[in-house]
């Protein structure tokens, strides 16, 4: 998409020629070695995902059996520097992310926490290391290299022990207050389990071409903001995306918060085989009332056209909506889904750092090569507790159930014990 090429040139050309009243964060620049930071993130993560009617043809193992259990430990050494001084500051991010298996076996492989070996078992280790060189004018930055996206069209996912990574130019400007423009091109992406920069799925399998993407989000007030971004994946799909958030405080500590998400893609015939167009559109309307410690919240999300909602390629995080949960995403062709969650905050009863939350969803009217009017649902039930100070401050313990059914396959449940603790050494 050509037009998306030009925008990051028009962008850093505006950034470089604009001059701002106001102090910039370039301008505040401390120096390449006083502002860099140095983090070292540590998570194990122990999965199993029990297939109550056995493995049902779903398991990439060797010797199938009737659940998948694995454990991993991964560990991020990420550093990022600071701007050198003057009218461009130049920087550089790094990264090294490894992974040790802890636990797992041919029968028990293929929760998507390693690569797998040619004997069907997870590799023991792995390790990856890379980098970006960024420039900074005023308070626009351009990024290029290896580094983890966050964007409703191409966002990194990070659901295992290793996040992915991706590799390509990267521009934001918040030159104007309240208004992020950001765009980018991006030509590979390794997945959470392999090291090689074009697999999406850690078999060394190609992936990613290119993507191409452009963004806008404005905060119209604190408590009114919208959003607008669009990709051109080549070969998969151009997509579109469009958020809607506003807060409505009602009282002392309370509030009702409505988020609204919208993707329109429209599908490559390369991708899809077939001789016509096709596309999507899908929706998510999130309605959360906060009370204190308790939130208690209601959404609906809705898909239509010619298949279901399609990502990966441009990221295992591309699908923000409100309904993408724990296992599934409900995101089938005509599927519509209702859910209702509840979450607490136990720091108002005195335990600082203790949370709970619990979701149900149900799902309908779904179009799956089992047949049409199909139906899932899912309970999930999450408890997480963070230490708040001494030695071990900020280590946090997670455990997350997902129990889900449905009308066409076989069901499962899926447990996860996640240890999580970051550690600040600059």
């Amino acid at each position: 998409m050509q037009v998306m090429k030009w925008s990051v040139i028009a962008l850093a050309v505006a950034a470089g020629t604009s001059q701002m009243a106001v102090a910039s964060s370039q301008s505040e620049s401390n120096g390449f070695i006083e502002d860099s930071s140095f983090n070292i993130f540590n998570r194990v993560l122990y999965m199993n995902r029990d297939f109550r009617n056995g493995p049902n043809g779903a398991s990439t193992s060797a010797n199938p059996a009737g659940y998948r259990e694995e454990t991993g430990l991964g560990i991020r050494l990420l550093y990022e520097s600071g701007f050198t001084q003057g009218t461009v500051g130049v920087g550089v991010d790094a990264h090294s992310l490894s992974s040790i298996k802890l636990d797992s076996g041919r029968g028990r492989y293929g929760n998507g926490l390693f690569s797998q070996t040619d004997d069907g078992r997870g590799d023991d280790t792995q390790t990856e290391v890379g980098g970006a060189i960024k420039f900074r004018i005023s308070d626009t930055v351009l990024k290029y290299g290896s580094q983890f996206t966050a964007s409703p069209v191409f966002s990194t996912g990070d659901s295992r022990i290793l996040p992915e990574v991706t590799t390509g130019t990267y521009l934001v400007s918040n030159e104007i207050e309240g208004l992020e423009l950001s765009a980018g091109r991006f030509t590979a992406m390794s997945s959470q389990t392999g090291t090689s920069r074009d697999d999406i799925n850690g078999k060394g399998e190609a992936g990613l071409k290119y993507a191409n993407i452009v963004g806008a989000s404005y905060s119209f007030t604190d408590d009114l903001s919208a959003a607008f971004h669009a990709s051109d994946v080549e070969d998969y799909w151009k997509k579109y995306y469009g958020n809607v958030n506003y807060n409505l405080p009602l009282a002392e500590e309370q509030a009702l918060n409505f988020d609204f998400n919208i993707y329109k893609t429209d599908y490559d015939k390369t991708y899809t085989n077939t001789t016509s167009d096709q596309d999507n559109t899908i929706w998510s309307l999130a309605a959360a009332y906060s009370m204190g410690a308790h939130t208690f919240t209601l959404a609906h999300q809705r898909s239509t056209g010619d298949r279901g909602y399609d990502y990966g390629v441009d990221g295992g995080g591309t699908v923000w909506l409100a309904n993408s949960v724990q296992f599934s995403d409900f995101n089938a062709k005509d599927e519509k889904s209702w859910q209702a969650r509840y979450d607490i905050n136990m720091a108002s009863f005195g335990v600082p750092g203790l949370s709970f939350m619990t979701r149900y969803i149900r799902g309908t009217d779904m179009d799956v090569a089992a047949g049409n009017n199909e139906k899932e649902r899912e309970l999930d039930i999450e408890a997480k507790y963070v230490i708040q100070e001494g030695a071990a401050k900020d280590l946090s313990f997670r455990v997350r159930q997902a129990f889900y059914r449905n009308s066409f396959e076989g069901d499962l449940n899926d447990f996860r014990l996640i240890v999580e603790y970051p550690l600040s050494v600059l």
